[in-house]
């Protein structure tokens, strides 16, 4: 089993080696004592005031083989591929996955899952990812439809305060923002 860690805003890549044996949350936070990012305690994210993680930009990828090709800047993991993207809550499966650092696309294709820590889920023959922008396009295989489980949560209207106080929140990705306009 191989592992790759890659830095998507900069295009770069750095082998690492398999973690330790541990058993993982679908998306990926350890419950051993090795992690991703470093060492955790089982049940840390439930001691204490909640902390906002800082973006790392890291995505971890495990597959059965793993290429990187320095002269066209393409990377590309084959066989029971499993990404992790730990700052967008995001898990992700394919047959294949390919990185291409220089136009910051990602391409996962065969049966496609993307799951997100809020219960958001797309399945799909084949999913482009634009890093910079933040797309995706999702193509069904033959005869097929793309299947997008999303968990929508409206914007409170700017006017009226949220039942925390603040006003204007903004959604995420798979919690598309409703906005009313008066004519």
């Amino acid at each position: 089993m191989c592992w790759l860690v890659v830095a998507l805003s900069g295009g770069c890549f750095a082998l690492a080696q398999p973690l330790q044996a541990r058993a993982q949350t679908p998306l990926g936070e350890a419950s051993s004592a090795t992690s991703a990012n470093g060492p955790t305690t089982p049940g840390a994210a439930s001691q204490g005031p909640a902390r906002q993680a800082i973006p790392t930009g890291l995505v971890s990828i495990e597959s059965d083989l793993q290429r990187a090709d320095q002269a066209t800047g393409v990377i590309t993991a084959t066989g029971n591929v499993r990404i992790l993207y730990p700052d967008k809550g995001v898990m992700a499966t394919a047959r294949q996955a390919q990185y291409f650092t220089r136009e910051g696309r990602v391409v996962l294709s065969g049966d496609v899952d993307v799951a997100q820590q809020d219960g958001s889920l797309l399945r799909a023959e084949q999913v482009t990812y634009l890093v910079r922008s933040e797309r995706i396009t999702a193509r069904p295989a033959a005869q097929q439809q793309v299947l997008s489980r999303l968990r929508l949560t409206p914007a409170p209207n700017p006017a009226t305060p949220t039942a925390t106080g603040t006003p204007g929140a903004t959604a995420g990705m798979g919690q598309p923002t409703t906005r009313t306009v008066a004519p």
